[in-house]
């Protein structure tokens, strides 16, 4: 299957875009397209140039799937991309169903957080399975701005654990906080992008964003402590990729938001198609992450390469089994379940 599974979906693919892309650009034409359309065009094609890179990067982990233990969080973080832009991408062709589009791709975010850490683990405990003992031996870790006051954390297993958790309460935090935001949306206090008491957008962001600075924070603190360690598999780039897009999106989508509540958006423009200013600042930003997925697409393949597993002489597994380890979530139920034992630890 190695050898016609990649002629087979490249070939598919320009059949798709050959046969789509023309009746797009007809239609266009045709119906003399408002703006907000020809926005959504162009939307479109940024996702469909970055689709065909993220779809091939997973389909050559697949192939040379020689480290599942690795590879699986690999291509769970590869997979942001096609969320990311199908999601927006949908959300603009259909405003009213952005909240509910929005809210698969932030839980899909807390994913990709959890499958970073994870994967940093993994290759940790594959490479140096005595790692814990190891690092109770090097020279104390401290704690840095805004947290320097902190007491520092004792060296080895609690430090990485206390790291590990830091993270992992981020992938906690974010899907419950987007669900609670969905609930206050129906019941009209969620008042996007309205900085003031009443508004349950405030605290939500507040929220969020503390959530993210800590598990950012984590996240260098466990890369101080182990970049020796970690060097091989170059993990800068990786980690730079993945913030890009999780917390810089965060970052824009509020303020777009708040933009758009001073008055810095007006709802009588070119985006005659949407009813009101907080859906004009929705469209807005699933249109920039459109674009943005494409650059992140590219900056993806090449971070998270499937180069140093292409082992020839290593056991690989069948086509089936590829594609549903990936699927497999049972490490993310047991670490959900080792974080709430760790909370309840914490609280008593």
């Amino acid at each position: 299957w190695r050898k016609w599974i990649r002629p087979l979906i490249i070939t598919g693919y320009v059949i798709i875009i050959c046969i789509v892309l023309p009746l797009l650009i007809v239609e266009l034409y045709k119906k003399d397209a408002p703006d907000h359309v020809k926005g959504w065009f162009v939307a479109g094609v940024f996702t469909l140039l970055s689709l065909p890179i993220s779809l091939w990067g997973i389909l050559q982990h697949l192939v040379y799937f020689t480290k599942p233990v690795l590879q699986k969080n690999i291509i769970r973080v590869l997979w942001m991309v096609p969320v990311y832009a199908l999601n927006a991408w949908l959300a603009l062709l259909f405003p009213v169903a952005a909240i509910y589009l929005d809210t698969i791709r932030e839980c899909y975010e807390a994913y990709v957080i959890y499958n970073f850490m994870s994967y940093l683990l993994n290759y940790l405990r594959t490479e140096h399975p005595y790692l814990e003992y190891d690092l109770e031996n090097k020279a104390q870790v401290k704690h840095f701005f805004p947290f320097c006051l902190l007491p520092p954390w004792t060296m080895g297993r609690p430090f990485v654990e206390r790291c590990k958790h830091g993270v992992l309460q981020y992938t906690i935090v974010r899907p419950l906080t987007t669900v609670i935001a969905l609930f206050c949306e129906w019941g009209g206090v969620y008042e996007e992008g309205d900085f003031n008491f009443t508004s349950a957008w405030s605290y939500l962001v507040i929220v969020n964003n503390l959530s993210q600075i800590w598990a950012m924070y984590c996240l260098v603190l466990f890369y101080k402590l182990t970049k020796e360690e970690l060097a091989p598999i170059k993990p800068v780039p990786k980690f730079m990729c993945v913030k890009a897009v999780v917390f810089l999106s965060f970052w824009q989508a509020v303020v777009i938001a708040a933009l758009a509540k001073l008055g810095a958006i007006p709802k009588n423009g070119p985006w005659l198609f949407y009813h009101s200013v907080k859906e004009v600042a929705t469209g807005l930003q699933d249109f920039c992450i459109c674009i943005e997925m494409f650059f992140a697409a590219i900056a993806h393949y090449f971070s998270f390469s499937h180069k140093p597993y292409m082992d020839m002489a290593a056991d690989r597994s069948n086509c089936c089994s590829s594609f549903l380890s990936m699927w497999d979530v049972s490490d993310v139920h047991n670490d959900v379940l080792e974080h709430a034992r760790f909370i309840g630890k914490l609280l008593r």
